[in-house]
């Protein structure tokens, strides 16, 4: 049954109430060998056509592989591919979960942008191979649909937030509900520069949570307010240009974000979080960070 959520009054439970999921303990990393900015289809692209420092990507990326792997994840990595230089953020293809019989399934995203399409069918492949069921919208019923870059898992609940507004259709989430069983608390952006709930929302764990407030609505604020504990709000300068909330909790205790957010990593150490800082500055260019280089699954 859908069940998707667009006000507050609307929300009838507790996070303490929803069923449990387990956290994802394995991480999916795509080389960065193809990577570059060739086209522009979102506001960060701009002026930066050409202008990736490749080998500098290649040191950003192999960092971040080493980050999961001290903290004891799981990691595999996907080769790139000629022609897709966007693979490499590898959050946006696919959104993966386990149901309540602990079967692994994924739901393939529909793409926005003509240029990305192509990498939905190479990452299906991927996960066709580690023996998860792959489930597809119908693509009558909803126009797009972005996978982790716009849907978000609440920390070890069955509940999902889903972005919508600029790469995902709100429609979307009728079918994500239904496909989940799980309620979708739906979130308007509003400001194109963040065009994904990925880069204005971080879930850190099941209590707090990190936003860029400018990006949401106020009945999206409502909701956010509504089921977390702690808000850590992040400047406009710090979000927007540093991607702070493009950020990562993979165990609701680190967080792994693009070094130089002074303002929100002492937010965060204040709260009780340790704070990991990466550079991801050439994939920045591209309008991604931190979240969007991996995709955690089960």
């Amino acid at each position: 049954m859908k069940n998707v959520l667009t006000s507050a009054d609307q929300i009838n439970f507790t996070i303490s109430g929803l069923p449990e999921m387990p956290a994802p303990s394995k991480v999916l990393k795509v080389k960065p060998t193809w990577f570059d900015v060739e086209y522009v289809i979102n506001p960060h692209m701009k002026e930066h056509v050409g202008g990736v420092d490749k080998m500098q990507a290649a040191n950003e990326w192999e960092h971040l592989v080493d980050g999961y792997e001290e903290l004891g994840f799981d990691v595999h990595i996907l080769d790139g591919v000629k022609g897709l230089p966007d693979l490499v953020f590898c959050a946006n293809q696919t959104l993966p979960f386990i149901d309540e019989n602990n079967e692994k399934k994924v739901i393939m995203s529909n793409m926005r942008a003509p240029q990305r399409r192509g990498e939905v069918e190479v990452i299906q492949e991927w996960f066709d191979k580690q023996g998860y069921e792959i489930l597809q919208l119908d693509e009558s019923k909803t126009a797009t649909f972005e996978g982790m870059g716009d849907a978000l898992w609440h920390f070890k609940r069955r509940l999902l937030w889903g972005g919508y507004g600029f790469r995902t259709s709100l429609d979307a989430y009728d079918q994500v509900s239904e496909l989940l069983n799980t309620p979708v608390v739906a979130l308007e952006l509003v400001d194109e520069k963040f065009y994904h709930l990925d880069t204005c929302m971080c879930v850190l764990n099941e209590k707090s949570v990190l936003i860029y407030e400018d990006a949401f609505t106020k009945a999206g604020l409502d909701m956010i307010h509504k089921l977390f504990e702690k808000v850590i709000h992040t400047s406009k300068y710090e979000a927007e240009k540093l991607f702070a909330v493009n950020a990562t909790c993979p165990d609701g205790k680190n967080v792994f974000i693009q070094q130089g957010s002074t303002d929100v990593n002492k937010k965060l150490r204040d709260a009780g979080f340790s704070v990991h800082e990466f550079s991801t500055y050439e994939f920045i260019k591209s309008g991604g960070s931190v979240f969007c280089l991996k995709q955690m699954y089960w």
